[in-house]
């Protein structure tokens, strides 16, 4: 087993740059961990059978999109709230 360990990345928030984000449509998800493994930010986190994305780190670069074998992760576009420097969407 492969602890969830906290990554150096995890100290500098996102902030309002980032135009698209992933989202988890968690009854494709067979939690195979391969988006949490290849995550750069280790803004994935490990949960109850799927995973859940931490946002504020989350830079959006669609790595854990491509790497899902059963296209769980989809990356969609940013709220213009958030773009405009709002809170990160959900």
């Amino acid at each position: 087993m492969i602890p969830n360990l906290p990554t150096p990345h995890l100290k500098f928030r996102t902030g309002s740059w980032r135009t698209v984000r992933p989202v988890l449509q968690a009854d494709k998800c067979n939690n195979c961990l391969l988006c949490w493994l290849f995550c750069p930010e280790g803004s994935i986190r490990r949960g109850q059978g799927h995973v859940t994305i931490d946002l504020d780190y989350c830079k959006g670069c669609g790595i854990c999109a491509h790497e899902c074998p059963r296209h769980a992760l989809q990356m969609a576009e940013e709220a213009p709230s958030h773009l405009e420097g709002g809170a990160a969407g959900a």
